[in-house]
């Protein structure tokens, strides 16, 4: 039987499906105009002239900064802390969060443990003290200090640990009565059911990782060792009218607008490419995982 939506239901999704299609050129239109900026000449980019579309289209920003080992080798660097951060993330996500998911008659020191994590969100000791334990433990100027000192986010613990609570017990009561052990129970059930909750947590911290730029600018002594979003901060906020006059000729048909825009563009590239593979993974992750029994 096919059910005929009322007048009030069509009204409400044709007005559903015009909010959400203005808050998406909402947030397209911004990215939009500096992606016209960075084809833009620097008459065109300098005079304000560019809107949606590039004027006098050339790529000769993206060939400058193409030339600057400094941006690529930032972009090595953020993608050893990808490649490092985000794995110990997740394997230490997922640990905390198995026996955190159990109840009190399992593991009786769940509350404690659960409320010594959620108390890190709502407490934090400071930047300096931040600053102080990674130079008292040596971290200083590696690539350890971008990836150690936020090793834990505990908001993945908490929707990883609501996600394992909506899997049925039953599965795992069978695989022990079968002679599993808690391990086996981790990596052969909880795992491989969780894999939307994974994914959502996985694109989390990749992007977590991916644009943060404060803790580089602190924890890195050299500009060389800048993670990428930190080089960006630099160039974005640096003064144009003092470089060198070598620079200064490889900038006389671009501008500092362009180069900006370019680069920006370059850094969120990455991200734009993966986010679409994980959207539908993301979306089901965050609905599932936010409920909790």
């Amino acid at each position: 039987m096919v059910v005929t939506p009322s007048w009030p239901r069509k009204a409400f999704l044709v007005c559903n499906y015009v909010f959400l299609i203005l808050l998406a050129v909402m947030c397209l239109l911004p990215l939009i105009h500096v992606l016209a900026i960075s084809f833009s000449s620097n008459a065109a980019a300098s005079a304000g002239e560019v809107k949606l579309w590039p004027v006098e289209f050339n790529l000769k920003s993206y060939e400058y900064v193409a030339a600057k080992k400094e941006f690529f080798r930032s972009l090595w660097m953020t993608l050893q802390r990808e490649l490092i951060g985000t794995p110990l993330s997740m394997a230490l996500v997922v640990l905390i969060a198995y026996p955190l998911s159990k109840d009190v008659a399992i593991f009786r020191s769940r509350s404690f443990y659960a409320w010594f994590f959620v108390l890190t969100i709502l407490f934090s000791g400071g930047l300096v003290p931040f600053y102080s334990v990674v130079r008292a433990t040596g971290l200083l100027d590696s690539i350890w200090a971008l990836v150690l000192p936020g090793a834990v986010p505990v908001f993945s613990v908490v929707l990883l640990l609501n996600f394992f609570r909506t899997l049925p017990k039953e599965l795992e009561e069978a695989a022990f009565i079968d002679g599993a052990n808690q391990w086996t129970s981790l990596l052969r059930i909880y795992v491989p059911l969780s894999v939307p909750a994974l994914a959502t947590i996985t694109l989390l911290t990749v992007v977590s990782h991916w644009n943060a730029w404060f803790d580089g600018l602190i924890l890195m002594n050299s500009p060389a060792n800048y993670p990428l979003q930190s080089y960006l901060q630099t160039m974005i906020t640096r003064d144009y009218t003092s470089v060198g006059m070598e620079e200064l000729r490889q900038m006389e048909q671009i501008s500092d607008r362009t180069i900006k825009a370019s680069q920006i563009l370059l850094g969120a590239l990455p991200i734009l490419i993966l986010y679409p593979f994980l959207q539908k993974y993301f979306v089901k992750g965050m609905v599932i995982g936010g409920v909790k029994e």
